[in-house]
């Protein structure tokens, strides 16, 4: 993952100094990451960990609650 993260920082950085849309050979392999970096979009591919279908069960009332202002 770290690879791909680097690749679209690559090409971001790449549209930002204005250079041209074309990825470079040293990044052939992530070229996709390359070119999403280059035209803004979000990071894809690896690895996610999808949100728990559960997630409403594990949490408590006072987890998700405004915190309570401490008595003066």
């Amino acid at each position: 993952m770290k690879t791909l993260t680097y690749a679209w920082m690559y090409g971001a950085q790449a549209r930002k100094d204005g250079k041209e849309h074309a990825v470079p050979k040293f990044w052939d392999e992530y070229a996709e990451a390359w070119l999403q970096g280059f035209n803004d979009g979000p990071i894809t591919g690896g690895r996610t960990q999808p949100v728990s279908d559960h997630l409403e069960a594990e949490l408590d009332e006072a987890a998700v609650s405004e915190p309570r202002q401490p008595s003066s």
